[in-house]
C-alpha cells in the first residue's frame, strides 16, 4: 500500500516548493547560467538583476531602509557566523540564552573555549521562554554582542525580541536575532525590533531553496561587522584587500544564483501575500496542533501555544527516533525526532536526554493533516 505523504518538518525545511519557484530556478539555469558581478554582458546583467531583487524584497519584507543592509549567503548558519565572528574581539564578553539553535551556541562556545571571550548563558523557562530580565541583567561594560532568536525550533517559544532591542538601544553591545523560524511566517520590522543584526535562511518560512540565507546590518552598524572570508567579489579587483563597504565586503565568492533565482520568485509571492492572513493562519494550526496533542493520554506536550505551528512531544515508554519511525511507516507522516541541534534547551524543558518529537506545519499545512497527526498518535499509543 502506498501513504499519502504527509510532511510535517517545515522547522527544517519547507516543503514542497511553489511552483514559480522551481520554474524560476529551471529558468535562470536553462537560458542563462551567468554568474552576478562578474561580466558586463547580457546574462551576467541578468543574474546581477537577480541579485537585486532578492535584495529588494528582502529589505522591504523586514523593514530595512537600504538594500546595502542585505548580504547574502548559503544558509542561515554561514550569516550567523558571519555576525558573530565579524562583530566579537578577543577579550569581549556575549550573551546568549540556552534556548539558541546550535549556529549560534557552537561558534560562541567556540571562541569561549578558545579563551577569546566570555560567555554568559541565561537561562529560559520550562516552555523555552527567556526572560527579557535576566538576559539585560547579564549585560555589562564589556558585552559587544547579545545573541537572542526570534522563536526556539523546539516548541516554537517566542522570545521578548522587542523588550530586549528597546532596552539595548543606547548600549554599545550589538544585538544579533536568529529569525530562522519566523522569518516568513510572522511580520517583522528590523526597525520595530530595535536588532543591529538579523539572520535568516530562505528554505523555511521564505519559501526559498536549500542553499540561500540572509545577514540584515544596521546601517549605523557597518563599520563594526569585519568579513570572515576573504577573496574575489567582483569589484575593486586591484585591491589585495576586501571592498570596505557593504554588502560587498561581507560577500567574497559567487553567490548561487540559481537559487537565488528561485527565491527572488518566492518573496515576490510572498510579498503579494497577506502577512496577517498567513500569521493567522498558522497561529490557527497551532492552537489546534496543541489542543489535539493535549488530548492523547500517555502523550506529554513542550510548551505552549505560540503564534508558529510547532510542538514539541514525548510519548511515555517509547522513544522520540521510535514514534517518528512508527508515524512515517504506518501512516506517511513525516516528523523529526531528537535535540533537532539544540543543545541546551533539553535540560529546562524536561526533555533530555532523548529529545523530543516534533511536529511543525506552515502555511500549506492544512487542518485534515494537523488531525490526521493528531489521529495517528491516538493510534499508536492506545495500541502500545
Amino acid at each position: 500500500m502506498t501513504l499519502n505523504r504527509i510532511y510535517l518538518d517545515h522547522a527544517a525545511t519547507s516543503w514542497p516548493k511553489p511552483p514559480h519557484v522551481l520554474d524560476a530556478m529551471d529558468r535562470y539555469a536553462r537560458l542563462c547560467g551567468a554568474a552576478a558581478g562578474r561580466g558586463q554582458y547580457g546574462s551576467a546583467h541578468e543574474a546581477d538583476a537577480i541579485v537585486h531583487q532578492v535584495r529588494r524584497s528582502l529589505a522591504r519584507f523586514i523593514g530595512a531602509s537600504s538594500t546595502e543592509s542585505i548580504a547574502l549567503f548559503s544558509n542561515g548558519t554561514t550569516a550567523i557566523n558571519a555576525a558573530i565572528f565579524g562583530v566579537v574581539r578577543n577579550a569581549d564578553h556575549v550573551v546568549t540564552t540556552a534556548a539558541e539553535h546550535n549556529s549560534v551556541l557552537r561558534p560562541l562556545a567556540h571562541l569561549q573555549s578558545s579563551g577569546r571571550i566570555t560567555l554568559s548563558v541565561v537561562g529560559c523557562d520550562r516552555d523555552g521562554i527567556v526572560s527579557a530580565e535576566e538576559v539585560l541583567g547579564a549585560v555589562t561594560d564589556q558585552t559587544s554582542l547579545v545573541a537572542v532568536g526570534s522563536a526556539g525550533n523546539v516548541t516554537g517559544a517566542e522570545q521578548p525580541i522587542e523588550e530586549i532591542g528597546r532596552h539595548l538601544a543606547e548600549h554599545r553591545a550589538m544585538f544579533l536575532c536568529d529569525a530562522a523560524q519566523s522569518f516568513g511566517y510572522l511580520p517583522m520590522n528590523v526597525e520595530t525590533l530595535g536588532v543591529d543584526l538579523l539572520a535568516a535562511p530562505g528554505h523555511k518560512g521564505g519559501t526559498g531553496p536549500q542553499g540561500t540565507g540572509f545577514l540584515y546590518v544596521h546601517p549605523e552598524r557597518f563599520d563594526r561587522v569585519e568579513p570572515i572570508v576573504f577573496g574575489g567579489t567582483g569589484s575593486q579587483s586591484e585591491s589585495l584587500s576586501m571592498p570596505i563597504v557593504m554588502p560587498g565586503k561581507l560577500e567574497a565568492g559567487n553567490l548561487n544564483v540559481p537559487a537565488l533565482a528561485g527565491w527572488a520568485a518566492g518573496l515576490t509571492v510572498l510579498l503579494e501575500q497577506s502577512e496577517l492572513r498567513s500569521a493567522s493562519h498558522c497561529q490557527r494550526l497551532a492552537k489546534r496542533l496543541h489542543a489535539g496533542l493535549t488530548s492523547i493520554d500517555g502523550l506529554r506536550v513542550f510548551g505552549k501555544p505560540s503564534r508558529l505551528p510547532i510542538a514539541s512531544v514525548a510519548a511515555e515508554g517509547m522513544s522520540p527516533i521510535d514514534l517518528a519511525a512508527i508515524l512515517d511507516a504506518e501512516f506517511g507522516i513525516e516528523t523529526r525526532a531528537g535535540l533537532h541541534c539544540a543543545a541546551l534547551v533539553h535540560s529546562y524543558l524536561g526533555s533530555a536526554p532523548e529529545g523530543t518529537l516534533r511536529i511543525s506545519g506552515s502555511v500549506v499545512t492544512t487542518d485534515e493533516e494537523i488531525d490526521q497527526v493528531v489521529a495517528a498518535l491516538q493510534a499508536i499509543l492506545g495500541e502500545a
